[in-house]
């Protein structure tokens, strides 16, 4: 029995966690053996890929450290070898310093994190630290079967297979891409992913990236010192201190001006912040969850985002189906969100009548979720309390406004702001009307993005 395993008085305790380190380097095995040992882990080591996977399959290991470049293969081999094996071991690689590439690899192959050379012991601890709280694949199975799964309801392929694709991702660091229509439940599913990982005791941050005003950004995703402009009379925090140590959701990622993204591709390189008005960065440890609606490839293509941010971010890609591509579904969903609705209004429960679920079953939802929350929420308050019918869902699709011409009337056309504005009001009309009132699904309609939506409404006086 390993010393380890035994107290002092000879009695049986439980056995010190072990890590499995991987490196042609003795010095760098000594310096990562050493700082594990003083975390109180046992280590054990391996100088190459067979000498790793003769390990690996010979005893039980809690994680496992290992080069890229090694004598006889690389660290993919051993990440491929876990990953098949269902060993259940978070691994994590080391690669040479600024090497981009290696890094998305290992974390496309299922690595859960990564380490540049020279290894930052803090850096160390701490990723140790994070791999060592995950939740086994069955504790963890255990642990959602007595809870139920909340908010991705439904038994269709498509949401099944979000589901194994979450629990895959909530085991790892590495970035996700979510993209899916508006209304698809992207921030759900990055909750859940941030919920089934070991960071779910620490922060999520949601961050509406369309939302900020431009001048602002550097400083909500940064924070800024006192005297770093006029009205910074304290210091304070931006959105990456906020999330350090949890998670970091940049919703429609996409609206980022291009500056903000030169910045914030440094942050994600070196986990480091630089606050406004500071001369030093901190060191954050943040893992972070995009979103948007649009397609970032086109907006890569369009020269509109950074090719280089594009694939920092887009490591693992989670695609949200649209609800009419889970139609099989819409029963369950509308019958959970109504018991959410009468719950939250404490009042009794109405039935969902055949007329009105068939009319359902049948509408395309270009607004999804979020747009069947809104219909039940509007039939709730129009049926007689018992029942709703097909008629309180009012799925009938808006008739088409008629736009009077605005050179009727002489001389429409002039003062030419006026005649300007009104073009642009009612074409913003029209499309809010097409998209059922949904602004993002109206911005992306017209062209523009959601800031410059907003800004336009608020100028126009459209509530």
């Amino acid at each position: 029995m390993k010393r380890s395993e035994r107290s002092a008085g000879g009695r049986a305790t439980a056995p010190q966690r072990c890590v499995l380190i991987v490196d042609d380097e003795v010095d760098i095995l000594e310096l990562i053996e050493l700082t594990l040992l003083r975390m109180g882990l046992d280590v054990e080591r391996a100088m190459s890929v067979k000498e790793a996977l003769a390990q690996l399959n010979s005893r039980h290991f809690d994680l496992c450290l290992t080069d890229m470049r090694l004598p006889d293969g690389t660290g993919i081999e051993i990440v491929d070898h876990i990953t098949r094996g269902n060993l259940d071991l978070p691994v994590a690689v080391i690669t040479a310093h600024g090497n981009t590439e290696n890094a998305v690899a290992a974390l496309k192959s299922g690595a859960f994190d990564y380490l540049a050379k020279p290894v930052g012991l803090d850096q160390l601890r701490t990723l140790v630290k994070s791999a060592l709280s995950l939740p086994k694949a069955n504790e963890a199975k255990v642990a959602e079967q007595a809870q139920g799964e909340k908010g991705l309801l439904g038994e269709s392929q498509a949401i099944q297979n979000v589901r194994a694709l979450i629990e895959k991702l909530a085991r790892s660091e590495a970035p996700v891409h979510i993209t899916g229509e508006s209304g698809s439940g992207k921030e759900l599913a990055a909750r859940l992913i941030h919920q089934k990982s070991a960071r779910r005791d620490r922060p999520f941050v949601p961050v509406n990236c369309g939302a900020i005003p431009e001048n602002l950004m550097e400083s909500e995703f940064f924070g800024y010192k006192k005297g770093a402009f006029t009205g910074a009379d304290a210091d304070r925090d931006g959105f990456f201190q906020a999330a350090n140590g949890g998670t970091l959701f940049l919703d429609e990622v996409a609206d980022l001006p291009l500056p903000m993204q030169v910045k914030l591709l440094r942050s994600i390189q070196e986990k480091k912040a630089r606050k406004v008005g500071s001369t030093q960065e901190d060191a954050v440890d943040v893992r972070i969850i995009s979103a948007t609606h649009q397609n970032l490839a086109d907006c890569v293509e369009s020269g509109k985002f950074r090719h280089d941010l594009y694939y920092r971010l887009n490591v693992i890609e989670l695609r949200m189906p649209a609800l009419r591509d889970m139609r099989e579904d819409i029963p369950a969903i509308a019958g959970a969100i109504l018991d959410k609705l009468a719950a939250q209004a404490r009042v009794p429960l109405p039935q969902l009548e055949q007329d009105a679920m068939q009319a359902l079953m049948q509408y395309d939802f270009p607004g999804n979720v979020r747009e069947l929350e809104n219909i039940l929420e509007r039939a709730m308050a129009l049926c007689d309390g018992a029942h709703v019918t097909q008629a309180d869902l009012q799925l009938t699709p808006p008739e088409a406004v008629e736009i009077v011409p605005v050179s009727e009337g002489g001389n429409g056309k002039w003062p030419l702001q006026e005649y300007l504005d009104r073009v642009e009001k009612e074409a913003i009309l029209e499309a809010l009307e097409k998209t059922r009132y949904n602004r993002t699904a109206a911005a992306k309609l017209l062209g523009i993005t959601f800031r410059a939506m907003r800004y336009r409404m608020e100028r126009l006086g459209i509530n």
